[in-house]
């Protein structure tokens, strides 16, 4: 039989069945050279080695075999994606202790027999017992109840009171009620939701585009979905683009449906990622909940995927397997027969693009949930303010963040920038500071005083001199970040409270859910933040946004800068309002007659996404045409040229179906962590073979073994 591992070998090899036997899809232990390696039958042996010559597999892994429609969608990835087998395959085995013998944890149970004695604390622990039933309980939960340390229960095990036992972790999660009633709908948003129950039902595939203003309710609509899903006995997968959403959005779902569902994202401890991808294989978990890896899970009989913000460019992983979730989500749903529903209120140009076509359907939700109303959107045009040097919040902005405080509520500046200061430049000689392992300028952290390079994360303290001139008090900090933001925001307004929100100011997910929580029941006047609170949060009290620097992302040559513009700015300035107050939205600008400006402006959403469209189909480039990228780094630079243009000159698999190869190039960022680094960029039209000409051309060079080539299907972005 042919087994596929997750070593780099490119393919499945062959081996004798273990003695016992195994099924296609078992999960084995292959001998490797002097190893023994987790592998999956993947079919029958393929190569024509003499059968006496053929290793035997050491045995099958007490799991859940892989299911055929997961083996396909993994094949299919590989093969879209131009990635080796091997590696699309970890991605669906990061299950921790996957092939170790199942978890146990100790359970403590009414014993038969009777202590010696007994003390006040012993009785405490007996009565706390007789509590729960006869259920197993974990010696943190009795502990707890009856206020005793171990030592107490442990003395009772040994007098026979009280049974120590051996318990799996894995066990099932609770069922879910999905009878159990949602919040009462709006009319568009029963109509949406019957429309979604009705495709559930179908049991057939469908791509659904669900487009709702921000607050418009489109998490309640979904999950009229979801219970319809469960209803139906099949499992549900929701994608969410940020680990910070989840706290929020887990408590929902308990509050529906009576149970949290499976989690599966970084912020989840080893024990709780292993029960996951057991119970979803095994159908022990109806619902998961998790970040883009989760579309990687086992499910056994997958009924919808709902990827929410489904343009949040957090779904595109750009390193290892390059892969973007959203489309790979309707490529498992289309095998597995399932329903997806992509949800944003600035949805993607690609999927705009489809839902245009006719290829996916469009649900549309126009006002928001409840009493709730939409942001009043204003342009603040800097060129018109008096701004004194060195600050960043407008006269304008800083009056109506007053008025607002002072009614008890909330305003929000957003900057999507951490940090606080993009460059620190020498007003003595010039010099501005830069990492020396990346082509790219150390950002200053005041809060930890330090300079930090955002490629490679290598940081140093702020130097007192300037590490060129050397000469002492000439270094300044040029531009904002959001920690800078802070500061003015702190001197501008001193009897606020003033919350930062930044991704690197949290050691851990769990310590960020908790100040989003706090700044959601009231603990900030204001808050500073990324593009991390542009990202689903509900605030109730806030009802001013003001975007800092709207023109931000419209500088550089991106061919997405406009769209993601519009998204960012759309996204943050839903924040306000949500809730019963009205809100407002200032957004910052020296370009007020922008296009992207008005659209947001004026809400035409419609108008903007059909001139995008225009421009990009003139262009020929996504989603109207075609790219791959190709990215070749090195620790030396004439190499990384030489098998670039060596690359260039084997184009003929390339022209032959109409595409063209542009570069090499250096890359916009051309030194990470001491690899210097070129691009190629493969553009073609919508409908042509891609892969099989890209792999053909890739072929035909000989890649040094010190180099690395990655290639991006897609690209979202060309850093």
């Amino acid at each position: 039989m042919a087994v596929l591992t997750t070593r780099p070998l490119g393919k499945p090899l062959d081996y004798l069945a273990p003695e016992e036997g195994c099924r296609l899809g078992a999960f084995v232990e292959a001998p490797l050279g002097p190893r023994r390696e987790m592998g999956v039958v993947w079919g029958t042996a393929v190569g024509d080695w003499p059968v006496e010559r053929l290793r035997r597999l050491a045995g099958v892994v007490d799991a859940p075999p892989m299911r055929a429609e997961m083996r396909d969608f993994l094949s299919r990835v590989a093969e879209y994606t131009l990635t080796p087998l091997p590696a699309v395959l970890r991605l669906a085995t990061r299950s921790p202790g996957l092939g170790e013998a199942l978890s146990t944890r100790k359970v403590y149970r009414r014993g038969d027999g009777l202590p010696d004695r007994m003390t006040d604390a012993r009785v405490r622990v007996m009565e706390a017992l007789d509590g729960y039933g006869g259920a197993a309980v974990t010696m943190r939960e009795l502990t707890g109840l009856a206020g005793v340390g171990s030592s107490v229960v442990k003395g009772l095990v040994g007098a026979g009171a009280i049974r120590e036992e051996d318990m799996p972790r894995d066990t099932p999660y609770p069922r879910m009620n999905a009878s159990s009633p949602g919040k009462e709908l709006a009319p568009d948003q029963a109509a949406a939701a019957a429309e979604l129950r009705e495709g559930i039902r179908s049991g057939k595939y469908g791509t659904t585009l669900l487009k709702g203003v921000t607050g418009s309710g489109k998490t309640e609509v979904y999950l009229e979905a979801v219970a319809e899903c469960l209803r139906a006995e099949r499992q549900a997968l929701v994608l969410l683009p940020e680990i910070a959403l989840t706290a929020e959005f887990l408590n929902r779902v308990e509050e529906r449906f009576g149970a949290r569902p499976a989690e599966w994202h970084s912020g989840a401890t080893a024990s709780e990622r292993r029960r996951a991808w057991r119970m979803v294989a095994e159908g022990g978990a109806e619902l998961a909940v998790g970040a883009r890896s989760a579309l990687f899970l086992p499910f056994r009989d997958l009924g919808l995927i709902v990827v929410d913000e489904e343009h949040d460019t957090s779904y595109k992983q750009e390193d290892g397997v390059f892969y973007n979730a959203r489309d790979m989500a309707v490529l498992r749903a289309s095998i597995a027969g399932a329903r997806v529903i992509l949800a944003s209120a600035t949805p993607s140009l690609e999927t705009w693009a489809n839902a245009e076509r006719g290829k996916y359907s469009r649900l549309d939700l126009t006002s928001r949930f409840g009493e709730a109303v939409l942001p009043r959107m204003r342009a603040v045009d800097m060129r018109a303010e008096s701004m004194p040097a060195k600050s960043w919040i407008s006269p304008t902005l800083a009056e109506a963040a007053e008025a607002r405080i002072a009614e008890g509520e909330q305003a929000m500046f957003f900057l999507n920038r951490r940090g606080y200061a993009p460059i620190t430049v020498c007003r003595g000689c010039g010099h501005q500071i830069g990492c020396a392992q990346c082509d790219a300028r150390m950002v200053e952290h005041r809060f930890q005083s330090r300079l930090v390079c955002h490629q490679c994360g290598d940081s140093l303290p702020v130097p007192e001199a300037c590490p060129k001139c050397g000469v002492e008090g000439r270094l300044s900090a040029v531009g904002p970040g959001v920690e800078r933001l802070a500061e003015e925001a702190a001197a501008r307004f001193p009897d606020a409270r003033v919350a930062v929100l930044s991704s690197d100011l949290f050691g851990s997910a769990s310590g960020l859910k908790e100040r989003i929580e706090e700044i959601a029941q009231g603990g900030a006047d204001i808050v500073i933040g990324t593009q991390i609170v542009a990202k689903g949060h509900n605030f109730p009290l806030l009802t001013l946004v003001g975007v800092i620097d709207a023109d931000l992302g419209l500088k550089g040559s991106d061919l997405r800068a406009a769209e993601r513009t519009f998204q960012l700015v759309r996204q943050a300035a839903g924040r306000a309002g949500r809730a019963e107050r009205p809100g407002t939205a200032l957004i910052q600008t020296h370009q007020p007659d922008h296009p992207v400006i008005r659209a947001i402006i004026d809400g035409e959403d419609e108008a903007f996404w059909r001139a995008e469209a225009e421009g990009r189909m003139k262009a020929g480039v996504p989603p109207y045409g075609r790219m791959v990228g190709i990215i070749l780094s090195s620790t030396d630079v004439k190499e990384v040229f030489d098998t670039g243009n060596a690359l260039a000159r084997a184009d003929g698999p390339i022209r032959r179906i109409g595409a063209e190869v542009l570069g090499p190039a250096p890359a916009p960022i051309a030194r990470i962590k001491g690899w210097h680094r070129a691009r190629l960029l493969v553009k073609s039209g919508r409908t042509v073979p891609l892969q099989a000409a890209v792999a053909e051309w890739l072929g035909r060079v000989k890649i040094p073994s010190g180099l690395r080539l990655s290639i991006d299907v897609d690209p979202q972005s060309f850093h």
